[in-house]
């Protein structure tokens, strides 16, 4: 799995070398291991801090081997939060104990591989500042513990200045000084520029941040920049683009990586893989959340196209993230005389009336199988409502939904295991499906 998340890296890196992208914001170095968590999760690499460090020193010699930048984020680890740190201040009740075993070790595996970079995340760790502080405006937090112990000399970039977490307590004029004097190098996405900019200033002239101090943080830009060759030669070309963008290799590579981590969770009666023989007409309906990137076409769409090229009959129906009683009748109405429904489900809560959905199809008696295209917790939401099979895709993208479609077909082995551990709905210490899991054809 490291060498994928490598090799997938490198690609994304040369990538965006390729177009004149010299930074990005990634690997995730959260371990999630709260799985109501609203803002990370599919965004880490797992709930084992071990493996979870392994994926993200892999990340990250991926990209920077490609001439690029990587960014370890959200510093000091944002798995273990049930609040969203766009919308309000989320606070970890880790001890110094627990953040050193959970939280710490995927940003020391991201410093001992050379990262270049790390992002501050707006979250209270009364554990590691009893001020109660932020991450992002923490000088306990960055310097104390980022920069001393840990000892990372690299650029440190606040997450969203624009993100409620960290404008709750001070308010935009004061957090870009008190970012600064925490260590931050840089701050990213201020609500106002024009503000941020006088404050520090002003914080310069009155001496609250002495010169030396902003000449430091411009010293580690300017050593980043040098490495990244940006004052030899910044341009880049056509033919670049052309040479390294979206290539053959490239696609086969996502392609095959999408493949090594479907898994596949539940297969009552080994309905799976699905027999174009006896199981050639197919229904997909499902949740077609609005693309991360404007780059992936509707889920349902993606995936009956899939279904299509493999040999089969297909029919895409979107009934949202929140179908209606409308959508739900549609669906039933559709899958009459089909052979089977494929269900893309999205994040399905207790009161989601997904799970009325999947349990409305399954009634009809055609056999439905589910697909999780983003959180793998979906399945233990989806308890007794009659599915026949059910895998996790991790993600919506165009790749990932095609590898579903592969695995559904029997054109590819569901490799993939789970990350996390999936609990019970309504008992939380039962788990259902453990880290590691996944079922083989």
């Amino acid at each position: 799995a490291s060498s994928d998340a490598r090799e997938a890296g490198q690609i994304a890196g040369a990538e965006l070398a390729a177009i004149g992208i010299c930074q990005n914001y990634a690997p995730d170095a959260d371990v999630n291991v709260n799985p109501a968590n609203p803002v990370i999760g599919v965004r880490s690499f797992g709930s084992d801090p071990q493996s979870v460090a392994g994926m993200v020193a892999a990340q990250v010699k991926g990209y920077q081997s490609a001439g690029i930048a990587s960014t370890a984020k959200h510093f000091p680890g944002h798995g273990d939060t049930s609040t969203d740190s766009h919308t309000g201040l989320p606070v970890i009740g880790h001890t110094r104990e627990q953040w050193a075993e959970l939280d710490e070790p995927p940003f020391r595996a991201a410093i001992a591989a050379g990262i270049d970079s790390i992002m501050t995340a707006h979250i209270v760790v009364p554990a590691l500042d009893p001020a109660e502080d932020p991450a992002t405006l923490s000088r306990p937090i960055l310097t104390g513990i980022l920069r001393e112990e840990l000892g990372y000399d690299g650029v440190v970039v606040t997450d969203s200045l624009g993100m409620e977490g960290v404008r709750t307590k001070y308010g935009d004029k004061r957090v870009p000084v008190l970012a600064v004097q925490a260590g931050v190098d840089q701050l990213l996405n201020p609500p106002s520029l024009d503000v941020s900019w006088n404050a520090l200033l002003a914080a310069v002239k009155s001496g609250e941040i002495s010169e030396a101090r902003i000449e430091e943080s411009i010293l580690r830009i300017l050593r980043l920049k040098t490495k990244l060759g940006l004052f030899e030669d910044p341009f880049v070309s056509h033919r670049g683009v052309d040479r390294t963008v979206g290539t053959r290799s490239h696609l086969a590579a996502a392609d095959r990586i999408a493949e090594h981590t479907t898994t596949l969770l539940a297969n009552e009666g080994s309905l799976l893989p699905l027999s174009r023989r006896s199981h050639r007409n197919l229904l997909v309906v499902g949740a077609d959340p609005a693309s991360p990137s404007g780059t992936t076409g509707p889920p349902t769409a993606t995936l009956a196209a899939e279904f299509k090229e493999l040999g089969y009959a297909a029919t895409a129906l979107s009934t949202g993230t929140a179908p209606a009683q409308a959508n739900i009748d549609a669906a039933v109405a559709a899958a009459q005389g089909k052979d089977a429904v494929v269900v893309g489900t999205y994040n399905v809560t207790a009161t989601s009336s997904q799970r009325t959905l999947v349990r409305a199809l399954a009634a009809t008696g055609v056999p439905v199988i589910t697909v999780a295209i983003r959180n793998p917790y979906d399945i233990a939401q989806l308890a007794g409502t009659g599915y026949a099979a059910s895998l996790a895709a991790y993600s919506w993208t165009d790749v990932e939904l095609r590898a579903a479609a592969r695995v559904i077909a029997g054109r590819a082995e569901p490799e993939g295991t789970l990350p996390v551990p999936v609990q019970r709905a309504d008992d939380p210490a039962q788990v259902l499906y453990p880290v590691g899991y996944g079922l083989s054809y």
